[in-house]
């Protein structure tokens, strides 16, 4: 007798032109969505928010480094529009293509760490940057999102070898290691720690043993505290930190800065344009202190809406990847969680530094800050988590992975990995 239990999975044919797969992600009725469409819009909100506050933070530090006080909002805008054109190409590639070129991409990733220290472009002391015509390429960035796919295809391929024994645990961390150790040198700290927590909630989400997971917390923080130890101007950071008002002008003075400029924003702010701290007060207003800016001239109420903007998106991604790790598309699922784990953990590395709630790191606030590399790869991203819910949504499977294949067998014990499945 034929079940009559609906099906979740469709095997859809993978003859489709890539253009019609991007327009039907676009199309269908009011009743029944393709696609996520607030993820879509909470998207584009952020990023047209961005390029206002990039506009109004940029303008005088444009003026006076190049003498045009647009010059931040027309390379911003230009890459813009390279993030929508990879975030197109992006919602083309079905998932599985990912996780077949996965390891690919994290060794590219690698390669390129190692290029940047040899080519690299030096700003302020660190060499993050490879130049590419007029525009420049933070490879730290491209790692984030190759290490994410990377570490999903791991966790999916070996998910019973990593819950049961600590080699297959260990393993999974042996790529985090030389990218740690690369990003150092840069140095580039605040990348490295990025990694270190969306990896540790990938690993939890996977179902990582208990004990695997409080030893590898504890490793990470005792590493962390031995960097700032052992690096003075580290050291000099937290100092500031702790009392940045005890040096205003010296250690101390770009979170003095920015504390000001939350002070004075007040409830609803300073109105649009009227910031007084970027006008060469602020160091970094534009990039990695964006948020201080949105305070002085929209108030507690503005920070709070971007804030609360960047929760719902990073909770939508999060469910995203529950809803996939049920539908046994492990690689999706986690892949979906490692992202949505990334933006939450920079958006508070970012909002924690602004407001003098952690040490000030070098980190831009996705889809808001002026940062090429940053803007690009986030887009990216959020096109990737767009074409996984297309994928849940539909049915669509271009080929089973390893891990879903072992789930079809007899043998198979079910999956109790804490997202879901």
């Amino acid at each position: 007798m034929r079940s009559a239990e609906p099906q979740l999975e469709l095997e859809i044919s993978a003859q489709s032109n890539l253009w019609q797969q991007f327009t039907g992600l676009f199309q269908g009725s009011t009743s029944y969505q393709l696609y996520d469409r607030q993820l879509l819009w909470l998207s584009i909100l952020l990023i047209g928010f961005g390029l206002v506050m990039v506009a109004s933070a940029s303008l005088p530090v444009g003026e006076r480094l190049t003498g045009n006080p647009f010059h931040f909002v027309i390379r911003h805008s230009v890459y813009l529009v390279l993030g929508t054109c990879a975030a197109i190409i992006v919602t083309m590639i079905p998932v599985a293509k990912w996780q077949q070129f996965s390891g690919t991409l994290c060794l590219l990733a690698l390669l390129l760490l190692v290029v940047v220290l040899f080519a690299g472009h030096t700003v302020n002391g660190a060499t993050r940057w490879i130049k590419v015509g007029p525009l420049t390429l933070q490879v730290a960035e491209l790692a984030k999102l190759f290490f994410v796919i990377y570490l999903a295809s791991y966790l999916d391929r070996r998910y019973d070898e990593v819950r049961k024994n600590w080699r297959g645990f260990i393993k999974a961390l042996f790529v985090l290691g030389i990218l740690t150790i690369l990003l150092l040198m840069q140095p580039d700290l605040g990348s490295v720690i990025v990694l270190g927590v969306t990896a540790v909630g990938m690993l939890w989400i996977a179902g990582a043993k208990m004990i695997q997971f409080i030893s590898l917390v504890i490793t990470l923080l005792v590493a962390f505290v031995l960097l700032i130890m052992f690096e003075p101007y580290r050291m000099a950071r937290v100092a500031s930190f702790m009392d940045p008002w005890d040096d205003p002008f010296n250690s101390g003075y770009q979170l003095t800065q920015s504390l000001m400029a939350f002070g004075r924003g007040d409830w609803f702010g300073q109105g649009l344009g009227n910031s007084v701290q970027k006008l060469q007060y602020l160091p970094e207003a534009h990039t990695d202190f964006i948020l201080s800016v949105i305070g002085e001239e929209l108030g507690f109420m503005g920070v709070l809406s971007v804030i609360a903007i960047s929760f719902v998106l990073v909770i939508k991604a999060l469910l995203l990847g529950q809803r996939a790790l049920r539908q046994k598309r492990p690689f999706s699922g986690y892949m979906a969680q490692g992202i949505g784990i990334w933006f939450a953990f920079q958006v508070g590395v970012n909002v924690g530094a602004a407001s003098g709630l952690i040490p000030t790191k070098g980190l831009t606030l996705p889809l808001l800050s002026y940062g090429g590399s940053s803007l690009i790869i986030t887009m990216a991203a959020v096109a990737i988590l767009l074409r996984i819910d297309y994928e849940v949504r539909t049915g669509y499977r271009l080929a089973r992975s390893a891990g879903e294949a072992a789930q079809q067998g007899p043998k198979r014990v079910r999956r109790k990995a804490r997202g879901g499945a």
